[in-house]
């Protein structure tokens, strides 16, 4: 399935961005932001650092982009350096774990304020279980579930086979799973897809 958010760079502004035109780098930006955003939101958890981090993974692959194949795609080669920054900043901030739920209120929308607290306690309840799991399974839940990758984009961003995906994926939501039924939120369904 493609939508305008999953669209890669086309490879013209690849080449010429290459070669030095700012221009062409804004598109970049502006093609794949929103995805790289929503990306490090799963992945740290808190929405002012992800844009923080979005910003500086844009800076590196800029500041890289003489190393740069614009014969392949842009976003599978911009995740792996956004991920990186991700993880360096996750340990960074190991000891103190901190969970900002602003983009979830935003969905929350209109409802009663009941509504509104038992849907927030059950949204910082699944985001603190979710980061109890290891990185490796926190990335995959976020790029199948909530990024809604196939299993070979995920492949591809990842260079790791669509077995080695499945598998991961599996044991990923298994742990979560598990980490939401210590929390008293056994019944969440883990959610079944194939591709």
């Amino acid at each position: 399935m493609n939508r305008p958010d999953r669209e890669d760079v086309p490879r013209e502004t690849l080449v010429a961005w290459k070669n030095g035109d700012t221009a062409a780098f804004d598109l970049i930006v502006r093609i794949t932001m929103r995805r790289a955003y929503a990306v490090a939101l799963g992945i740290v958890g808190n929405a002012e650092d992800a844009w923080d981090l979005s910003q500086e993974a844009f800076m590196a692959v800029h500041r890289a982009r003489k190393s740069f194949d614009a014969d392949r795609p842009f976003f599978p080669w911009f995740y792996r350096v956004l991920r990186n920054r991700c993880l360096n900043h996750l340990k960074k901030r190991a000891r103190r774990m901190e969970i900002s739920l602003d983009v979830l209120e935003e969905r929350a929308g209109r409802d009663t304020t009941d509504d509104l607290v038992l849907r927030k306690e059950r949204i910082e309840i699944v985001w603190k279980a979710l980061f109890t799991l290891t990185p490796e399974h926190r990335e995959i839940i976020v790029l199948r579930n909530f990024q809604e990758l196939s299993y070979e984009e995920i492949s591809r961003i990842l260079g790791i086979p669509e077995g080695t995906v499945m598998s991961r994926l599996y044991y990923a939501r298994r742990a979560l799973h598990e980490a939401l039924r210590e929390r008293g939120l056994g019944s969440v369904d883990e959610g079944s897809d194939a591709s």
